[in-house]
């Protein structure tokens, strides 16, 4: 019985090759991005699934606290104290074991030295047990024992290739800057299996004790460095262990005195639930949030939605030239399911002929879609595997009935006796009332999709051009990479074309902030800052107004760590009053108990990026935070690179300067977020105009088929073209009216509210909404006219002879 249906439904397809190719190619379109989405989602779904004990594997999450226990912040950080692992290992049961990661090899960037070669590698410090923790396996060495003496590193396989090329790296020596020669004990084997922590390189945690670092294993009230997972008992309850860690709240941190100090709670997060998952402050790697899958699959929906509105559209507009078929099939004893399951296997193989395209299309587009940065920083790896083919097929299959649902239960319901009498008593269709609400919510989406890209190419022009109250022309970043900021500041000092040299920890509104805590020496209430750690010279290079006081001066290093400026926006959330009135007064800093004395307040200044309001921020001096220079130069930037690396190359010869200007590292943030987002709205806006219009190539078809002998009596009568083309675009005009009336607003509310969350915004005015309809008019326009028009032109006697 399949058989035949499935012989059947290829005959009626190829038989109306015109109407199949749209719905094919429409479906195609809307189950590629589908497509996407379960490979994306497949891919970010296989991280840590590769660990056998994965359902007993926690993190610990800190969540900061005021005095009486209650939280601060709604969104914890996935970090938490260094003490916190031994604290629970020797007080409590339950916990089978507990490993530590912590920051600091390389500050997440670090160069390492092996002979002439230098490359940059992600690393951290890691417990000597984390390697078996995580079941990371090994191609070169031991994993109990790689990471157990102090200065052992153990690095990733293509780490292992760009230093040591195909070779046993085992007993070789790297120098990692001032973090010492570390001794090679292991090389991890290549692997597909996906991990959260996302490393080249992981030196052993005993180096730690021999590092000015070392104070961070015993500090409670530090918790941005490190990060503590437990393995827990299978018959202990997740529960329990909480309570405990509660505990430890009341031991440890609750009976602090010091009323500076950080106060927090811990919380339990499960290794499957990092990502994808919520999102955190502080995290270890990139997590893909929930949120965002989630916003992607509602995309895809409705693009198939999209999709599946044609193939009913077509199936029931052509419903008419197949009912004396079913007629006859029902006289000959074709029962409704029979029917029925006809015309769903037609939609069923229509399904899988665009699932196949659609593949092919999805094969093509994976090298650009590997290049957007969002899947290269979320190491999106689009690969096909037993679970997703599975997915594919499944999903093709519910495809198919979801779109020949409808037209199935409608077709096989027609009775014999009125489709073989005359087709003139069918009047289920006759206002095809149907139809026309599927074309009016086709267009309706796309004009949606259409207006929200403009605004969102607005949005995105906006911050690319936007000021951000600091310089940001004819300046240059180098990244120091360990190399001496007073060294290389003054061999820059011998070049004319040099102007202005400053050290700081980053750079302004890219993305990146450093926060801390800061009150009045009497205030009990902590204000959130974000801060910067700058010398002397950096009010000058980033052309800032001094407001009141003065900046840090030159060669007082220990002076100037007991100072602090402020910008305006700090004076008033503390409460200080005038900038005159805020200098000489103490803040103090709650993660290191110091007092500060406020010496300057500057103006505000963009020093976060754009999508947020300019928050308290406070600059202070610390040379051994010193990440960056920034250089103002004069003339030509090919001159100014000429002179920067000369002068590098007299300090640090051996490495490799790494500059960009800061206009190109503060756009490259925006370019991250929005270019990509502008790039896929784009295309999916595109997707949604194309499946519509080939909704409307079809019914327009269909229609002009229908009334062929109508447009041949009309034009024998005396009308014109140009009058059958108005008279028969008349109807797909006022559909088009209606989808305008009803997307306009939808795309307006949609847009504002996301708008209205970003701190300079565009707005949504009438630019963009008549640029919208206009894209969606022609386009229309020009699938309407290419029928019309052709039937304006027949020949009606060849037309009224049949």
């Amino acid at each position: 019985m399949f058989r035949n249906y499935l012989k059947t439904a290829i005959r009626s397809l190829l038989r109306h090759k015109f109407f199949s190719a749209i719905n094919i190619v429409g479906l195609t379109a809307g189950m590629s991005v589908c497509m996407c989405i379960i490979m994306l989602v497949a891919d970010q779904l296989n991280y840590d699934r590769h660990n056998t004990r994965r359902n007993y594997i926690y993190r610990v999450t800190t969540h900061e606290v005021d005095r009486n226990g209650a939280l601060n912040d709604s969104q914890p950080n996935a970090a938490s104290p260094m003490p916190l692992k031994q604290e629970l290992l020797d007080t409590y049961t339950g916990i089978d074991r507990a490993v530590r990661i912590m920051r600091g090899f390389g500050n997440g960037w670090l160069e390492l030295e092996n002979q002439n070669v230098n490359i940059p590698l992600a690393g951290f410090f890691a417990d000597a047990e984390t390697l078996t923790f995580f079941q990371y396996e090994l191609q070169y060495g031991d994993a109990a024992t790689a990471l157990k003496e102090p200065y052992s590193v153990v690095l990733t396989r293509a780490a292992a290739n760009k230093l040591f090329k195909e070779e046993n790296p085992l007993g070789q020596t790297i120098t990692v800057g001032d973090l010492g020669a570390y001794t090679v004990t292991g090389v991890l084997q290549q692997t597909e299996n996906k991990s959260h922590i996302v490393f080249e390189a992981l030196a052993s945690m005993a180096t730690v004790n021999s590092l000015p670092s070392k104070g961070l294993l015993t500090e409670w009230t530090n918790y941005w460095n490190g990060y503590t997972y437990i393995l827990i008992n299978e018959e202990q309850s997740p529960e329990t262990v909480q309570a405990n860690l509660d505990k430890i709240y009341t031991q440890h941190i609750a009976s602090i005195t010091d009323p500076n100090a950080f106060r927090m709670r811990f919380g339990m997060q499960k290794l499957m639930h990092i990502t994808p998952g919520p999102l955190t402050n502080n995290p270890i790697g990139p997590v893909l949030p929930w949120f965002f899958i989630y916003f992607l699959g509602g995309l895809a929906v409705v693009i198939l939605l999209a999709s599946c509105f044609n193939f009913t559209n077509l199936s029931i507009a052509r419903s008419l030239t197949r009912a004396r078929e079913i007629g006859v099939r029902k006289v000959t004893g074709a029962a409704r399911w029979q029917i029925f399951s006809q015309f769903i296997s037609e939609s069923v193989i229509v399904a899988f002929a665009a699932l196949l395209l659609g593949f092919v299309l999805l094969t093509l587009l994976k090298p650009i879609i590997l290049q957007l940065n969002f899947a290269r920083l979320f190491h999106w790896d689009f690969e096909l595997n037993g679970l997703v083919v599975a997915a594919f097929i499944g999903f093709a299959t519910i495809v198919g009935i979801v779109a020949g649902f409808f037209p199935a239960v409608v077709l096989s319901g027609f009775q014999p006796v009125n489709v073989l009498k005359n087709f003139g008593s069918m009047k289920l269709f006759s206002r095809m009332g149907l139809r026309k609400t599927l074309l009016v919510a086709q267009f309706t989406l796309s004009l949606f999709f259409i207006l929200s890209a403009l605004v969102l190419y607005k949005q995105f022009n906006l911050f690319m051009g936007q000021s951000h109250g600091f310089n940001m022309q004819n300046n240059m970043v180098v990244r120091l990479n360990h190399t001496s900021a007073t060294n290389l500041k003054n061999e820059l000092a011998r070049y004319p074309n040099i102007t202005h040299v400053a050290a700081t920890s980053h750079v302004p509104s890219a993305g990146v902030t450093y926060g801390t805590t800061l009150k009045q020496q009497l205030n009990s209430e902590s204000i959130s800052f974000d801060y910067f750690l700058v010398d002397e010279d950096y009010l000058t290079n980033m052309n800032l107004t001094l407001q009141a006081g003065r900046f840090f001066k030159a060669n007082a290093d220990s002076i100037n760590s007991e100072y602090i400026i402020i910008n305006e926006q700090a004076v008033a959330k503390l409460n200080l009053g005038s900038p005159q009135e805020a200098i000489g007064q103490e803040l103090v800093q709650e993660s290191d108990s110091l007092k500060r004395t406020i010496i300057g307040v500057v103006s505000n200044y963009n020093h976060r990026d754009l999508t947020r309001q300019i928050s308290p921020l406070a600059l202070l001096y610390d040379p051994a935070g010193f990440n960056v220079l920034q250089i103002s130069y004069l003339g030509s930037y090919d001159q100014a690179v000429a002179s920067i690396e000369k002068a590098w190359a007299v300090v640090n010869p051996d490495l490799k300067i790494d500059y960009k200007t800061v206009d190109s590292e503060v756009k490259k943030f925006y370019e991250i977020i929005f270019g990509d987002l502008v790039s896929v709205l784009t295309v999916i806006a595109s997707m949604a105009v194309v499946i519509s219009c080939l909704g409307l190539l079809g019914m327009a078809t269909y229609t002009l088929e229908t009334r062929i002998k109508e447009i041949s009596i009309r034009k024998i009568l005396g009308s014109t073209n140009s009058a059958l083309v108005v008279l028969l675009s008349k109807g797909f005009a006022v559909l088009l009216l209606i989808a305008v009336v009803i997307a306009v607003p939808l795309a307006y509310i949609a847009n504002t509210f996301w708008l209205e969350l970003i701190a300079y915004h565009t707005s949504f005015d009438t630019t963009i909404i008549v640029a919208g309809v206009l894209i969606l008019i022609l386009f229309a326009a020009v699938t309407i006219g290419s029928q019309t028009i052709r039937a304006t032109f027949v020949n009606p006697v060849e037309n009224l002879k049949e």
